[in-house]
């Protein structure tokens, strides 16, 4: 017969036996049941602590890419902001710079202004104002000089006779002297004082001219070149101021080498004095000191010109 071990627990209830190996049965049993919790807990333990180091470290990588992203657009702002810093010193020198070239558009424009009689401005123009006034005005001037007979026609050494009543050297009468005499080696070049047509090109027989150029211009204005040594335009063509347009001669009555210059309008011969010394700097004055054109009727084509003209 085996021997077993009891164990008796009296209580007032009364007593009970219990056997050693049903003891060892239950604690063996509560052993596997709490190992088998243990298990479970910590394999779910290790997962979740799995997952969390999974998560950390998926946060820690995007917080690195993060961070490096922030370094990449914190070096970015620094070079925006240097090359900023670089604008913004040649904004600087360039305003400077631009402020240098108005103040000398500025000195340069009055100057203009000056020469072209326009001193009397509207207040508070703009400088580009002025500038389409004075390029205006400008274009409206050297159309007028190109028009208009002005400057010598010949490089001469003297001027021998003036426009006016003069002793005829060759009649030997007095009479009226519509021109003005260049004295001049033959073959000295002679030049067109204004854009025009050549309504004549040639000898003309009983003038006493010889040979003759006469070239219309605009505003019903004519110039005649004569006692040419040779003509080198054709009439009906067209010449521009400064053309060489023939050569200087004795032709026709003439006691030496010259040319005889004069300036006609309508027909009527006219002073060429003034229209000698006709230039941009004394705009003026032509329309003052030539009282035979009706200047005035011009301030309809061209309401910028002054004195006269208007």
């Amino acid at each position: 017969m085996r021997r077993k071990l009891v164990l008796t627990l009296t209580t007032r209830h009364g007593s009970r036996q219990v056997f050693l190996h049903q003891i060892l049965a239950y604690l063996l049993l509560i052993f596997i049941l709490l190992s088998g919790l243990s298990f479970f807990v910590s394999n779910w333990l290790l997962v979740k602590t799995h997952d969390d180091l999974t998560d950390l470290e998926r946060n820690h990588r995007d917080l690195s890419e993060q961070y490096e992203l922030l370094l990449g657009t914190q070096q970015l702002y620094l070079s925006e902001l240097t090359e900023l810093g670089i604008s913004l010193n040649d904004l600087s020198a360039e305003r400077e710079r631009l402020v240098e070239e108005n103040e000398e558009v500025g000195e340069t424009l009055a100057r203009l202004e000056s020469r072209l009689g326009l001193t009397e401005q509207p207040s508070g123009m703009t400088l580009e104002q002025r500038l389409a006034l004075t390029r205006t005005a400008a274009r409206q001037r050297l159309f007028l000089l190109h028009s208009i007979p002005n400057g010598v026609p010949i490089s001469a050494e003297r001027i021998n006779d003036s426009y006016g009543m003069r002793m005829h050297p060759v009649l030997n009468t007095r009479k009226m002297h519509n021109g003005m005499d260049f004295k001049a080696d033959r073959g000295t070049p002679v030049y067109a004082t204004a854009d025009g047509v050549v309504e004549y090109a040639g000898y003309r027989k009983g003038s006493g001219f010889g040979n003759l150029v006469v070239l219309q211009h605009n505003f019903g204005l004519k110039t005649y070149y004569a006692h040419l040594q040779k003509v080198l335009v054709e009439s009906g063509t067209f010449v521009h101021k400064g053309q060489k347009i023939a050569l200087s001669g004795n032709s026709g009555r003439s006691t030496g080498a010259h040319l005889h210059y004069e300036v006609r309008f309508m027909y009527r011969p006219l002073n060429p004095e003034p229209f000698l010394q006709w230039g941009l700097d004394n705009f003026e004055t032509l329309f003052t000191k030539i009282e035979e054109v009706p200047w005035e009727s011009l301030s309809v084509m061209y309401p910028l010109n002054q004195g006269g003209t208007q």
